[in-house]
Order: structure tokens, then C-alpha cells, then sequence
């Protein structure tokens, strides 16, 4: 199964106010695990970077400025995430500004329906806590201390490890899916160790056992275990 988990960085909070995408990062996963394929680029928002949003993410205008346009990379984006399910953390506001830019250069928007909403996911499964990114990492146990500004690539690498933790955690051996012949190898010796038959285990009684039992049948007339 393919999944692609997604993060934006902006230049604030509601496209309808002119504000634009400057950066997306996606992770490929396959059967819940990174496959190592990513896509991530810096974008050219053609408007000033205010400073609330230069805090959270350090973006500024002048490096952005030496970056392509949305319209330079949304086929290499769409054909990334092809059809696949869309993990997004608040994906509500991800999807906003993704068909904002997608409607400002001509092209369909992206289904709401094919999200995997993981803010949803942490509030129903832990009612009443918090269910930021970095609330969701300490939870876990997942090292965030390089997550210093808001970063769209690092953070969907941290929010895939978030993912498959709501989803029911990580087993042993699961590390392997990176690595398809670690992973058959792994399979094949679990099968292999499956199949091999357990050794015969013992069952004449001990000599104790015996002269207790031939003890007791001195005491029954014509005993069964005789003929």
C-alpha cells in the first residue's frame, strides 16, 4: 500500500488573502514504512514573507526568490503523489492552499477525501490532549530536537513516524521494509524457523514414579494395566 505523507510551509494562514505556498515536502510510504523517496522543493511565492511566518519557518523572501514557481513544479508534485492517500497533519489547511495554488494555474483540485487527517487521528485517540507535531513526538518518544523552525521536509519525516505510531506502533523487524531483500531473508528464516520440528520430549516415568504406580496396583484386585 502507498501512501504519501505531505507538509507546505506558507507565507500564512488563508490563501484567500493572498498568501502562497512556499514550500512541499512529501515522503513516500509503502505498507506504512518510508520507501526513501521523496519529493521536496522550495517555491517562489512572487509576494513579500511576513514576519510571523519568517519566525516559524525562517523562509525569507530573498532566498525564496531565487526559487521556481509553483506552475515550474506542480506536474513533477502531482505526478509524485499520483493517487495515492495523503497523510497530512491538519490537512484541512495543507489542502487549502495546495487547490488555491492549483486553481490559480488552471489545474483540478485535490479530493479532500483521499486525506489522512493525523490532528483527527491524535484527538480521537487521546481526547483532550495535545495534538501538535512536536505534543505527538514527546508522546512517543520521537527525537525532535533538530525541528528548530518549522521545515516541511523534516516535519513529514517526523509525522511518518507519528503516523505509524496511531496506527499501532512499530513491531520488530519493521525497519526491514526499507530493505526488500533484508526483509524476504527475514520472512524466509521466521518460515523456515516455523517449520522445523521440536525434538521428542520425554515420557517413561521417572523410577519413583514407576514403584509408586506398582505400589498402587498391589492394591486393586486383577488391575487392568496387567493383561
Amino acid at each position: 500500500m502507498r501512501e504519501i505523507v505531505l507538509d507546505t510551509e506558507t507565507t500564512g494562514l488563508d490563501p484567500a488573502s493572498g498568501h502562497r505556498v512556499v514550500e512541499i515536502a512529501c515522503l513516500e510510504l509503502v505498507n506504512h514504512l518510508p520507501s526513501g523517496e521523496v519529493f521536496q522543493t522550495y517555491l517562489n511565492p512572487e509576494r513579500d514573507m511576513p514576519e510571523a511566518a519568517y519566525q516559524v519557518h525562517g523562509l525569507s523572501a530573498e532566498f525564496l526568490a531565487g526559487h521556481p514557481l509553483f506552475a515550474e513544479k506542480a506536474q513533477a508534485f502531482l505526478d509524485f503523489i499520483a493517487e495515492s492517500p495523503l497523510v497530512i497533519h491538519n490537512a484541512e489547511f495543507d489542502m487549502r492552499f495546495l487547490n488555491a495554488e492549483l486553481e490559480r494555474i488552471g489545474r483540478p483540485a485535490l479530493d479532500m477525501a483521499r486525506t489522512v487527517d493525523t490532528v483527527r487521528m491524535a484527538r480521537q485517540k487521546f481526547p483532550g490532549a495535545q495534538a501538535n507535531l512536536d505534543a505527538l513526538c514527546k508522546r512517543f518518544g520521537i527525537d525532535n530536537s533538530a525541528r528548530t523552525k518549522h521545515g516541511a521536509l523534516l516535519d513529514v519525516e517526523l509525522l511518518a513516524e507519528v503516523y505509524l505510531e496511531l496506527i499501532g506502533g512499530r513491531e520488530p523487524g519493521l525497519t526491514l521494509a526499507s530493505d526488500p531483500a533484508a526483509a524476504t531473508a527475514a520472512r524466509t528464516a521466521a518460515a523456515a524457523a516455523a517449520r522445523s520440528p521440536r525434538p521428542p520430549r520425554a515420557h517413561d516415568p521417572l523410577p519413583d514414579e514407576a514403584a509408586a504406580h506398582a505400589a498402587f496396583l498391589e492394591k486393586i484386585a486383577d488391575p487392568i494395566w496387567r493383561k
